[in-house]
């Protein structure tokens, strides 16, 4: 197998055959018994067979396991579908208003105008929700309205010709505005009309609104730039992000700012294609707000920055991975929400709750659970790690498109280590590659690395590519990344020596044989299910993903002893082979359960 760095190489993507898992195990049959390996608890000692299997039938929805497995119904989020993970106290948003949302909050390039009719369905319900007229659907949000217009409003300020409003469009604004400026609030307004042009000079709140307190005020200021098409500084959108997160809460004694503001805010600097300097606002305005980071005794963390909306379609692999990777020293942080939208797919939460671990981690816990060489990996909530960035998770529902936050999440260090760092993140859209990099070296790390996945997420594939695909973007499997180097004379602005590379990844190079790539269909279950079979070590299409991102992983970012990526291969298949990495994750839901 050759070395991936090789600068001359180019490599391209992947595919494989359907992998069925056994789907039931008989507690009582021969199959009980047939465990590959012996399995321990965090003690050393076996465990008991029961447990061992119990916790694998737990994969496949036999809820009869978790009165064995010592689990109650309010220990474990039971339902195997993602999208049932959706919090109930989270408003439903309009759909007609969403839909809209979806067409016209997005890039210069890739925003449709709505047709007349469309555009008169859309003003006519947005009429009828403020005048309390609306019975058949849900009322349109502050959030909605909020995100709607000033989409509406960029584009007619700052998008080139093609994206602007449609005429279908001018003419329902100029039927509906005469009636929406009588029953729209003051913030709507101005975000629909900051300059005052649509119903002509004196006629409009836009030019004078100001907010209603400080914090409010400051937010407006920053939104007329924003509406405008312009741009922030640092220290600008630092300030305004602090300002007006985490938001209030029905229970808080203050009441916060405009939610249309904040989230024309959101989404009006996404649509106007964030500079660096914005980003890494929104990606460090928080990283004292719980104090300094816990430092980890480690000779090397990985912090993985998996898209945070999860997977819909696809097996995705990292909690596997970082179990495997654990059992050689390369610890591992995950980090996430139980559920998110626009995807509100399969996530890491979602299955650590389904197989009973502790999703309520403090930094401490996470920090001490990365030491303990039985476990050596960890899964940290936005929940608990950071509570002004997870207060915004229903908002960003409403919103419809990804904002600034679905790139800068990924990037986060909650907790730091001793020895070297590195930071691994997924991506989808062309153009994010760069400032995901740029993230990453500002935070220091020794290596950073990212991934063009199956869904945007971390998980290269073994599926060979059609030839029908298109050749627009970076294919699936393309890397991207740079390495510390001690060896290495020329240095960056920052004083750090670093080799960069790209590549795209042919899984066929180094042994693997293209297959398709299993299904998960927001199953948390299948997922589960497909993962623990690979870590029992049955060979199949899992199985391969979890070598596969394990070892170059590995060898890309530079790890000690992945040199060889063949070598790095062999040592992530002994991992999965000899039992050790089953037992760190079986480990790791024992440990975690029992701290409080």
């Amino acid at each position: 197998m050759k070395a991936l760095l090789n600068p001359e190489s180019s490599y391209s993507v992947s595919s494989i055959s359907s992998f069925q898992i056994k789907r039931s195990l008989h507690l009582n049959g021969p199959s009980s018994s047939c465990l590959r390996f012996p399995l321990t608890d965090c003690n050393g000692r076996p465990l008991r067979r029961k447990l061992a299997v119990g916790l694998k039938i737990k994969a496949v929805l036999d809820s009869a396991m978790m009165e064995q497995l010592g689990l109650k119904e309010s220990d474990i989020k039971n339902p195997a579908l993602s999208s049932t993970y959706r919090s109930p106290a989270i408003p439903k948003a309009n759909p007609t208003v969403l839909d809209a949302q979806a067409r016209v909050c997005t890039g210069p390039t890739q925003t449709r105008p709505l047709s007349e009719e469309q555009a008169f369905k859309v003003f006519d319900t947005i009429l009828r929700s403020a005048r309390g007229e609306l019975k058949d659907e849900e009322p349109v949000s502050k959030s909605q309205l909020g995100a709607f217009f000033a989409g509406m409003t960029i584009r007619a300020n700052a998008f080139p010709g093609e994206t602007q409003w449609s005429e279908g469009e001018k003419r329902a604004m100029d039927v509906f505005w005469p009636l929406l400026v009588r029953a729209l609030p003051p913030d709507v307004l101005f975000i629909a009309d900051p300059e005052g042009s649509l119903l002509g000079s004196g006629n409009s709140v836009g030019p004078t609104f100001v907010g209603n307190e400080t914090r409010e005020m400051r937010l407006v200021g920053a939104l007329r730039e924003v509406l405008a098409g312009g741009h922030l500084g640092y220290e600008e959108v630092k300030g305004v992000l602090r300002d007006v997160l985490p938001l209030a809460t029905e229970d808080s004694l203050t009441s916060g700012v405009s939610e249309s503001l904040l989230s024309a805010f959101l989404i009006g600097q996404r649509m106007n294609r964030e500079t660096d300097r914005e980003l890494k606002a929104y990606c460090l305005a928080f990283d004292d707000e719980l104090g300094a980071s816990p430092v980890a005794d480690v000779k090397s963390l990985t912090h993985y920055g998996e898209p945070y909306d999860g997977n819909t379609r696809f097996f995705r692999s990292t909690l596997f991975v970082a179990t495997v990777r654990a059992c050689y020293g390369e610890s591992s942080v995950l980090h996430g929400v139980e559920w998110m939208p626009p995807k509100g797919g399969v996530t890491e939460e979602q299955m650590l709750n389904f197989m009973g671990a502790n999703t309520r981690l403090s930094v401490q816990q996470a920090k001490e659970l990365i030491e303990d060489e039985k476990a050596g990996f960890a899964y940290l909530s936005l929940r608990e790690a950071r509570p002004s960035l997870y207060s915004v998770v229903g908002m960003r529902e409403h919103i419809k498109k990804r904002p600034p936050l679905a790139t800068t999440e990924k990037v986060q260090q909650f907790v730091r280590a001793t020895g070297k760092e590195a930071i691994v993140a997924g991506f989808y859209h062309e153009g994010y590659e760069e400032p995901l990099l740029m993230l990453m070296r500002r935070r220091g790390v020794h290596s950073g690395l990212v991934i063009k996945g199956e869904e945007g997420a971390l998980s290269m594939t073994t599926r060979v590519r059609a030839a029908s695909a298109s050749k627009k973007g970076f294919p699936v499997n393309y890397c991207s990344g740079f390495r510390s180097l001690s060896s290495d004379t020329a240095l960056e602005a920052d004083g750090v020596s670093r080799q960069s590379f790209n590549l795209e990844v042919d899984a066929r190079d180094y042994g693997f044989e293209p297959t398709e790539t299993p299904r998960t269909d927001r199953s948390v279950s299948k997922n589960i299910e497909l993962g623990l079979a690979a870590l029992r070590g049955e060979k199949g299409a899992a199985y391969d993903r979890i070598v596969l991102n394990a070892g170059i992983v590995d060898h890309l970012l530079g790890c000690e002893g992945a040199d060889d990526v063949a070598v790095a291969m062999e040592r992530a298949k002994e991992a999965i082979d000899s039992g050790k990495a089953l037992n760190k994750l079986l480990n790791y839901i024992e440990i975690s359960r029992k701290m409080k």
